[in-house]
């Protein structure tokens, strides 16, 4: 049985690889993972640099859009490294001094709001991928990341809810069909990956999306219902979720010597709201911390907003993204889980087999 299957990876004995070969992690993509990358970027309206973010782990805000550490910090953890920080903070450390190179632990290029399509909320100031990569590729030819390391280290990937979820807003202007538009999101995740193949990263994780027509923020879409998930938004994402396991699949055979795997993070999740008791949660429907009909009308931290008494009870932290506990559990699956939550390999078989 599936579920039945899955519930082994949350009682692991020992999470931690003592022996790891995994000395950093690159990564690349929006708020799932972005670590404070735009609380650096001051033209950039995407923020949670303000309370409440960041007060069970943490106890102050990061930047993260959650309440403690991302499904990176915790695959960090497990790996025994120290957490990333932002490129943008990593540059301006370099421009006043205080720090004299790059560190060896890895870079988070992730940049909440972005999207896989370079126009996705510019208006807000966001680092697309494109830009993402730009910034990686500067740091790879000018030398200033040792190509030994890229070799080395874990490259993550996790983008496209912000594009999905903008098609469904009311003043979208995209003129193309579901099916086109997706295609149009993989071809530009397909460039990224290929970007950084030819750049020498060996070990890549792709991530699906979760289910993002189940987030709290669809009340503010006109055609969303709020008593389910927006099962056409769901589609668009399972959609794309399939294009991204082929590209993960291909890349073996196009670059002989690399390494890469898919992260089912929507079954995951999926898992999480059939069996809610097991996993700790009380609520899978709603934001811990928000205003309005799911907690979703407007960010957390603006605005009259009210906040739950024990966040890792709640799936979503906020209106759009997952709490501490739902990115822990996340983490464990991707690290440890079988091949029906990640495959051909979980990143704990990956540290070990790496370059």
């Amino acid at each position: 049985m599936f579920l039945l299957s899955l519930i082994f990876f949350t009682s692991l004995v020992s999470l931690v690889s003592s022996n790891t070969i995994v000395p950093a992690i690159f990564t690349f993509g929006d708020s799932i993972f972005d670590a404070g990358t735009n609380h650096f970027n001051k033209n950039c309206s995407a923020q949670a640099d303000f309370q409440p973010y960041g007060q069970t782990f943490f106890h102050h805000p990061t930047g993260r859009f959650t309440n403690g550490r991302t499904v990176v910090d915790f695959i960090s953890q497990f790996l025994g490294i120290d957490l990333q920080k932002p490129y943008l903070q990593v540059e301006m450390e370099i421009a006043n001094g205080t720090r004299k190179s790059y560190p060896l632990n890895g870079i988070n290029f992730a940049s909440a709001g972005s999207g896989v399509m370079n126009g996705t909320n510019k208006d807000m100031g966001v680092l697309s991928i494109q830009d993402q990569l730009k910034q990686f590729k500067d740091l790879a030819n000018q030398n200033k990341v040792d190509k030994k390391l890229i070799q080395q280290a874990f490259f993550f990937f996790e983008s496209g809810s912000n594009d999905v979820f903008n098609y469904f807003l009311p003043f979208d202007t995209s003129k193309l069909d579901p099916d086109a538009f997706v295609q149009t999101m993989l071809t530009e995740a397909e460039h990224f990956i290929d970007q950084i193949c030819q750049l020498g990263a060996l070990t890549i994780a792709i991530f699906s999306l979760g289910p993002v027509g189940c987030v709290p923020a669809r009340v503010n879409l006109p055609l969303a219902p709020t008593d389910k998930c927006y099962g056409k938004m769901n589609k668009m994402v399972k959609a794309y979720n399939t294009g991204l396991e082929k590209l993960a699949k291909s890349v073996p055979s196009k670059y002989p010597g690399t390494i890469a795997t898919y992260g089912d993070v929507y079954k995951v999740v999926q898992l999480f709201k059939a069996m809610p008791k097991h996993y700790g949660f009380s609520n899978t429907t709603g934001a811990c911390c928000g205003v309005g009909t799911l907690g979703g009308f407007v960010q957390c931290g603006i605005g009259e907003y009210t906040i739950c008494k024990n966040p890792n009870e709640y799936l979503f932290w906020d209106y759009f993204h997952p709490s501490e506990h739902s990115y822990k559990l996340i983490s464990k699956a991707l690290w440890a889980g079988k091949t029906r939550v990640i495959r051909p390999l979980n990143l704990k078989s990956m540290s070990n087999t790496s370059v």
